[in-house]
């Protein structure tokens, strides 16, 4: 009897001889899969990453010579080069980066935000199928746009201008898809009658009730815009065709064209690209605390 209560005990328990203990079931083993996927992923977005941060450290003989990722000694050097170049023309690249950016983000989610308010509140005929046009232009491959937006403002004799690279980032498809979007779900059309039943008019109930409510969405549009038009290369590539009022990315590939002549500037062209990057981080952690109050406050208001 006790030997039976042994082999009893030792069967629930999984304590038999020749059996693994505490084996994981292999449902955990497959859910695992999609963790170490995604580990795989981030290490393979990671890696450039890393190695610019690296390479930016090292003076341009230990560029070739040393270690891919054994950090270097000549970042400072890096960076004095980097600003002395043709007067401190990179530094005006990345003030041309930030006007075309900031600016163009900004009204672009402006138009956005009216654009998908008026799709998601009002009903008027057509109104889906101007929604699916818009649908068509998130679809479309920018590339196929750039030469006609060319052909349009050379009629208008703006190429060549700040305008030329502003003009076309201000109406965004996937911008006022968002705004649609986040528009319908967070503006309640009971909210927009009590407006209107107190008198309010159709600007004020815009800009005091459903704009506020809007402010996360609208701040996804805005970094979404802001870093689209950053790395933007095409247009400006064809718009623009004085250095001076190239954006980094244009201003870094003309450096990295010169660099095929002169070996020196691959470390100004890796410094620069390190350089560049650090704006944009520096902007999603601004903007992720601001999508953190924005929930909140509307958490604590519901």
């Amino acid at each position: 009897m006790s030997s039976l209560a042994v082999s009893k005990a030792e069967t629930a328990t999984g304590s038999r001889p020749g059996t693994v203990r505490n084996r994981p079931p292999l449902r955990r083993r497959i859910a695992l899969i999609p963790t170490v996927t995604l580990l795989l992923g981030a290490l393979y977005c990671l890696l450039p990453v890393a190695w610019v941060v690296i390479a930016a450290t090292k003076s341009g003989s230990e560029l070739f010579s040393t270690f891919t990722f054994l950090p270097g000694t000549g970042f400072a050097d890096n960076v004095a080069d980097l600003s002395a170049y043709r007067d401190g023309v990179y530094w005006q690249w990345m003030g041309n980066s930030a006007l075309y950016a900031g600016l163009g983000a900004l009204l672009s989610t402006v138009v956005s935000a009216f654009s998908g308010y008026a799709l998601a509140i009002y009903r008027f005929p057509g109104r889906e199928t101007l929604f699916n046009v818009l649908l068509a232009g998130v679809l479309m491959p920018p590339v196929i746009l750039a030469i006609p937006q060319y052909l349009l403002l050379a009629k208008a004799d703006l190429t060549d201008s700040y305008l030329s690279v502003l003009l076309p980032q201000l109406l965004s498809p996937y911008g006022v898809y968002l705004s649609r979007i986040y528009a319908t779900a967070a503006v309640p059309a009971d909210v927009v009658e009590a407006g209107r039943m107190d008198g309010a008019s159709e600007w004020r109930i815009f800009t005091r009730i459903a704009l506020p409510m809007m402010v996360p969405g609208m701040v996804t549009v805005f970094l979404f815009q802001f870093v689209a038009i950053w790395n933007n290369f095409l247009l400006p590539y064809i718009m623009l065709s004085d250095d001076e009022r190239f954006p980094i990315t244009l201003g870094l590939y003309t450096l990295l064209e010169q660099g095929a002549n002169t070996p020196a500037l691959y470390t100004l062209v890796i410094t620069g690209a390190f350089l560049a990057v650090i704006p944009l981080v520096a902007l999603f952690l601004v903007i992720q605390r601001f999508w953190s109050l924005d929930l909140l406050s509307g958490a604590v208001k519901s």
